[in-house]
């Protein structure tokens, strides 16, 4: 199958090199910066020169971009290139109406789409090892498997065209929950004389040990916070997931509180650090 990748960030590297590693037909491969192309035609993918490109020599396009608009963008650009004859997958993160609103534009030209966000972080894109949620038709979901089975090994079909997504929100609003527990409970426990390591053995030995906690101890116990899912993606999906339980009519004190430290860690420059890095943020709080 000829495979077309547009979106070479962080993640979507590491997504399409083990596809070009994997698949026995050719991988198109398209990103604004030229440097990032560049590294995965060296492993054998085949450079475009724009989405539009990619999308006309491919069966199957995939994006994995930052926001809706960017999703948006490369759906208008490449609309010309779609047909019956081929599918578009999404994995990138975005609000899932948008989502939805750009199936029906896809699915008017005769292709396919699905959603299929993806969970965990950068280890486990270049493992091959993802989670992933797939919102779509039941015959695309076993159409696009054997590709998607490149990037994870926990692949599950949610629903409908924008139920991948909201799985997605959901998993990341409870991510984003069990971070703010360990960043409070642990800087309790530091203003006590408990360092993070050894907080993070006692916590193992109960009911409150997760993978959170287990997967980036070491980061926080060295202020190590290099960029494996940054503060500034998951301030937009606490946000997502906020717009999406005002729709539902649903009320999420618990997510509001999250939002406020990543919107605090975004007002602090933090960014583009890793999203442990939100520990800093309630770290330095005072109380009310």
């Amino acid at each position: 199958m000829k495979i077309g990748f547009i979106g070479l960030g962080i993640m979507g590297e590491a997504m399409c090199r083990n596809i070009i590693r994997k698949n026995d037909g050719t991988v198109y491969v398209y990103d604004f910066v030229k440097e990032k192309v560049d590294l995965l035609v060296k492993e054998g993918a085949v450079a475009c020169a724009c989405s539009l490109e990619a999308a006309q020599k491919a069966d199957m396009i995939i994006t994995m971009v930052p926001r809706s608009e960017h999703s948006r963008a490369v759906v208008n650009e490449v609309l010309p290139a779609l047909d019956k004859t081929k599918v578009y997958v999404d994995m990138s993160t975005i609000d899932p109406d948008v989502s939805v609103e750009l199936s029906k534009m896809v699915k008017k030209t005769g292709a396919d789409f699905l959603d299929a966000p993806v969970v965990k972080s950068r280890p486990a894109a270049e493992a091959g090892k993802l989670g992933i949620y797939v919102g779509g038709s039941e015959e695309g979901y076993r159409k696009i498997l054997p590709v998607l089975s490149y990037m994870g090994e926990n692949i599950i079909r949610m629903g409908d065209n924008g139920k991948g997504l909201v799985m997605k929100i959901c998993h990341n609003a409870l991510v984003s929950q069990i971070q703010n527990g360990v960043n409070e409970t642990s800087a309790l426990a530091a203003k006590n004389g408990i360092d993070i390591l050894t907080y993070a053995e006692a916590i193992s030995y109960g009911g409150g040990q997760n993978f959170y906690l287990d997967s980036k101890k070491n980061a926080i116990a060295n202020e190590d916070y290099t960029t494996a899912f940054s503060i500034a993606n998951m301030h937009k999906d606490v946000h997502i997931c906020l717009d999406l339980a005002e729709q539902s009519g649903l009320a999420m004190p618990g997510e509001e509180n999250a939002a406020r430290v990543y919107d605090e860690a975004m007002e602090k420059g933090y960014g583009s650090e890793d999203f442990c890095a939100t520990v800093k943020v309630v770290r330095d709080r005072k109380p009310c």
